[in-house]
């Protein structure tokens, strides 16, 4: 019984956070368009196999991977173990990317719109791999006391030089791959550790020193993509051609069957890494059984499943609908009416966002009165929706995302040196929480279907990229509010 009020709650949960998006498109599509879409019983059908994955895999990720997650990081915590902290930050870094919806999702496109020129799960291996070393790094930051303002500067300043080398086909796939690393697995998790381990350490805030391990795990993997797209395309012997084909495209059908027997053995490789790192790390390191094993099988098996009917969801409903859109918007020639789209589902859909609710109500109780939660959801929604209209009209006026993306850093790089330091670590880990499950395929959708259909874009240099600028501007945001407030503060101190 407690079971299926949990499962009806997350049901609720997932169309809540559907909704939003539903709302903006019927808006437009009754208002703007005044016109009914093609394949609308489709989009529907696709909306609630949406709803069920997600109820399903949120559903499992609380029988069975949170719980187990929490109880690890706390154990290492209390232990006081450096190298086992780090051993198990890499792991809990590889193994919860390598199974992220959001860059599944990302990696295929990138790989049908490539021609196979990028390799899917190649792609995955090395972003996993490159949030597992990062979460090694942030671990170290963390036990040492070192202020997060030096890696982040020096990240995104590595960032920029190598962007100059990288060739124009990855720089936007790579911006993207670090902004969906962080998401409705990983966080959570990510989140905890950090926190915990700043609570359980004497001198350390949980504030200025819990945070940030998001932020890490979104400035490395820009890094490592751009390198492998410098690997692949400047020693690569595969024509360069580059295929202008839908996002929604799926290969050819195999019998329905067989193809739902494949998808979910995919499926269980993509959540295989965690159930390894979780066994490895309770009954090798820890030596302890797995309390409740029954309820925390059933778990792994709804993420499985759940995982499954999203991605099945992604292909009948999300996709078409961010291509439907964009193809419409288009015909209207109207460039203004594209723009108020972008902003609206930027806003809408990162309003109800589970990952920043989580860590909003975290801050708000490590900043002890100093910060609201509801005040740092809507500067990010803010920061979303103009990050993501800026990168919209990258798009529509061909400009190149080196300038855009670089730009956006120095601002942020020139903003950390000015922002109180108890807000820096905070802002860079809202920038990396802004991208749903939900809104990460919608938006890249969107971006690629602008792409295909404005004559003289190249669809891997130009469709590409806004979820980088989803998750620039909230840091923006988020630290010229908290300079704000510390101004006028001030201000009001000096007055008699």
């Amino acid at each position: 019984m407690d079971f299926i009020k949990a499962f009806w709650g997350e049901i609720g949960h997932a169309a809540r956070n559907l909704l939003p998006i539903i709302l903006v498109v019927a808006f437009f599509q009754g208002v703007v368009m005044q016109q009914v879409p093609e394949g609308l019983g489709g989009m529907v059908l696709g909306l609630l196999v949406v709803i069920l994955g997600v109820a399903l895999f949120l559903q499992g990720l609380e029988m069975g991977i949170f719980p187990i997650g929490k109880n690890l990081s706390n154990e290492f915590a209390r232990r006081g173990s450096l190298s086992l902290l780090l051993v198990f930050g890499f792991c809990l870094g590889f193994s919860t990317v390598i199974a992220e919806p959001a860059l599944i999702a990302v990696a295929n496109q990138a790989q049908t719109i490539s021609s196979g020129r990028i390799d899917a799960f190649t792609l995955r291996i090395i972003v996993a791999t490159s949030v597992g070393a990062v979460i090694a790094l942030g671990i170290m930051r963390i036990v040492f006391g070192h202020p997060i303002h030096w890696y982040m500067i020096s990240g995104y300043l590595l960032v920029m030089i190598i962007t100059f080398f990288a060739p124009a086909e990855i720089v936007g796939l790579a911006y993207d791959s670090g902004g969906v690393t962080t998401n409705i697995v990983t966080v959570p998790l990510i989140a905890a550790l950090g926190i915990g381990l700043a609570a359980s350490i004497k001198g350390r805030s949980a504030l200025t020193d819990g945070f940030g391990l998001v932020a890490l795990a979104v400035t490395v993997p820009m890094i490592s993509v751009q390198l492998y797209g410098i690997l692949v395309y400047n020693l690569g012997e595969q024509d360069l051609a580059v295929l202008a084909v839908s996002a929604a495209e799926v290969p050819e059908q195999r019998h329905f069957f067989v193809d739902m027997l494949i998808d979910l053995l995919t499926m269980f490789r993509d959540v295989l890494p965690i159930i390894l790192v979780v066994l490895f790390f309770q009954y090798v390191a820890l030596r302890k059984p797995i309390a409740h094993l029954p309820r925390v099988t059933a778990g792994f098996v709804l993420v499985i499943v759940g995982l499954y009917a999203f991605v099945v969801g992604l292909k009948l409903g999300l996709f078409p609908i961010g291509r439907s859109m964009a193809e419409q918007l288009i015909t209207l020639n109207q460039a203004g009416y594209i723009y108020v789209f972008a902003f609206l589902i930027g806003f809408a859909t990162t309003m109800a966002e589970p990952a920043l609710i989580a860590i909003g109500a975290k801050a708000e109780e490590a900043a002890r009165g100093r910060l609201k939660g509801t005040v740092i959801r809507l500067l990010v929604a803010l920061g979303v929706a103009v990050g993501i209209t800026i990168g919209v009209h990258r798009i529509i006026t061909g400009d190149s995302i080196h300038f855009y993306i670089m730009a956006g850093y120095i601002l942020v790089i020139l903003l950390t040196w000015l922002a109180p330091s108890y807000i820096v670590a905070l802002a860079f880990d809202l920038g990396g929480v802004t991208t749903s499950e939900v809104t990460v395929p919608l938006v890249t959708a969107l971006g690629i279907g602008l792409a295909t259909n404005i004559e003289g874009r190249n669809v891997l240099i130009d469709g590409f990229g806004l979820i980088a600028f989803a998750s620039i501007f909230p840091i923006v945001t988020v630290m010229l509010y908290a300079i704000s407030i510390e101004r006028i503060a001030r201000l009001r101190g000096q007055q008699p």
